[in-house]
């Protein structure tokens, strides 16, 4: 969601305001799982054609819905339940129309999403999906293609021939949670020696990109059952708290009141960075001082 990515680029970017997530380098998709996405203009073909499915029946479907779509609008832009009655067909349908990298979105997280069309992304689809995979391997492997598919939300003939095309450039490697891989390239910083970073706090929102793990890498990420429990829910998932590159414990916010519920004890030094970059989060249309309160 909009909020989410605001405090996601705030987290990772210094001097982000409460509207950087509407910049002009960047634009709005349906991505996995149909969940609205922020992602960089110059990248939408890697996030939206390198989700296209490669069955006929499943590239037929967004290749229809999003030629239909763009005759529809014809340079207009509406809501999308708008658009999907306008069309005769269900608004939720027309969110297959992402992965032509056509569709973009504008949503403030309150109105429905409205709706335009872009010129098609150059790029060929099987080379976006293997961009697409390079980046996952990168930031988040060791992973198998079970894993990426899980992530890009894609189909599992997908992520396995992006891996099989990769090959010559992936490492295997054996985690604690199996046999994985990683690119080639990153070896050398993965046998670096480990060192303790010094990052401050910071408050990652529900679906951060650093915790959109399942499986056995979110025991690799938090091998503490209970806190992994507290952290990936069953329904909507708190915010996780960050200190110093460790997930420390979950945080969830109304209004101006802030909640934090840690994992273990943590330093006067480590809650006075916490609370600093609490008062620093910029959150839209809040005219109070946020309020936050330790359980």
């Amino acid at each position: 969601m909009p909020r989410a990515a605001l405090l996601s680029i705030h987290a990772r970017v210094a001097g982000a305001d409460s509207a950087v997530w509407e910049h002009q380098s960047l634009v709005q998709i349906w991505g996995p799982r149909f969940s609205d996405y922020v992602v960089p203009a110059k990248d939408l073909a890697v996030f939206s054609l390198g989700r296209l499915p490669e069955n006929a029946r499943g590239q037929a479907r967004a290749l229809d819905t999003a030629a239909r779509l763009r005759a529809f609008l014809d340079g207009r832009r509406m809501p999308f339940g708008e658009a999907g009655r306008g069309m005769g067909v269900s608004p939720n349908s027309l969110r297959y129309a992402a992965a032509t990298g056509t569709v973009l979105l504008r949503w403030d997280g309150v109105r429905q999403p409205v709706v335009r069309c872009a010129p098609p992304p150059e790029m060929d689809p099987r080379e976006a999906r293997l961009e697409l995979a390079r980046r996952y391997l990168h930031v988040f492997g060791p992973a198998t293609a079970a894993s990426f598919a899980r992530w890009a939300g894609i189909g599992r003939v997908e992520a396995s021939g992006a891996f099989d095309m990769l090959a010559r450039t992936l490492t295997p490697v054996r985690t604690a949670a199996g046999e994985a891989w990683i690119l080639a390239e990153d070896e050398a910083e993965f046998l670096r020696a480990p060192s303790k970073p010094s990052l401050g706090a910071r408050f990652l929102p529900s679906g951060d990109a650093y915790y959109l793990l399942w499986g056995t890498d979110r025991e690799i990420l938090v091998p503490d059952a209970k806190r992994r429990a507290e952290l990936w829910t069953e329904r909507v998932w708190p915010g996780a708290l960050l200190v110093d590159g460790e997930i420390v414990g979950v945080w969830r916010r109304a209004g101006a009141d802030l909640s934090i519920q840690t994992g273990r004890r943590l330093s006067k030094a480590e809650w006075d960075a916490l609370e600093a970059e609490a008062m620093s989060l910029p959150l839209r249309g809040l005219k109070e001082k946020i309020d936050v309160r330790r359980s």
